[in-house]
């Protein structure tokens, strides 16, 4: 069965492919600026934040979102909340006998485990007020996880009822538009408002890894501008913009 997609969008479907992210920057070069889904059954490429490789297996969802959103840089990147809360509504459809939350700035975990992976890669914006495409990369494990990953991850078919790839793709589709048009009409702050409501670790102790230091301190809030607020046991608060969290015990 080949994925259904809203109404505006379309979609490109490849048995196999490297990575549905580099179809979607040689569709780039070439003019291409979506809506578009691309959809593979197998990726040979896959990869995940900081070029790390992303595990492929075949049953799991790996899809790109190719769109020209017309917006500044940060503003761009502020679209990973957006695909974070599509995928939630798409795993929570699934996982019903589990606990889903969101984790910063874009991991979605099911009973404290990751299941999924969001990637947004665009090209340069240097000179220019708005990026020219931003490709979405989106890979949720359906059917098995990886084992060899620092954060524990998990799978929709050990919390529930496992739909096909092509189905997990038209949910997630569908989730997509919701959550897009809902920042198009009310801007980020409804965004951020709905992401602080399924959010994981907010109020307690976590670890932020960044390159050259580790921080130590209190999740206070998702800040205005797609920042994590931490508060340092010094009672500084530091604005967080790129890292990786790790939940320490809860006080």
């Amino acid at each position: 069965m080949d994925p259904r997609v809203p109404a505006g969008y379309s979609v490109a479907i490849f048995d196999e492919i490297d990575s549905t992210n580099e179809e979607a920057r040689r569709r780039a070069a070439v003019g291409e600026r979506g809506p578009l889904w691309i959809f593979a059954r197998r990726q040979t490429a896959g990869r995940g934040r900081r070029g790390r490789e992303w595990d492929s297996p075949d049953g799991n969802l790996m899809a790109t979102l190719l769109i020209a959103p017309g917006v500044s840089p940060p503003d761009a990147a502020r679209l990973s909340f957006v695909a974070a809360l599509a995928v939630h509504d798409l795993v929570s459809r699934y996982a019903s006998r589990a606990v889903v939350r969101v984790k910063w700035p874009n991991d979605v975990l099911v009973d404290g485990r990751k299941i999924a992976g969001i990637l947004l890669e665009s090209a340069s914006a240097e000179g220019q007020d708005t990026v020219p495409w931003l490709a979405v990369g989106i890979g949720v494990n359906l059917i098995q996880a990886p084992t060899n990953t620092a954060f524990p991850a998990t799978f929709v078919g050990a919390h529930g009822p496992v739909p096909s790839p092509a189905e997990a793709l038209a949910e997630l589709a569908a989730a997509w538009e919701t959550r897009f048009r809902d920042w198009r009409v009310s801007g980020f702050a409804a965004i951020r408002e709905a992401w602080l409501g399924v959010a994981a670790g907010v109020g307690h102790p976590i670890e932020v890894r960044l390159p050259g230091e580790t921080l130590h301190g209190r999740f206070e809030t998702l800040m205005p501008d797609g920042a994590l607020s931490l508060l340092l046991p010094s009672g500084i608060r530091r604005a967080i913009t790129a890292g990786e969290v790790f939940f320490a015990a809860k006080d």
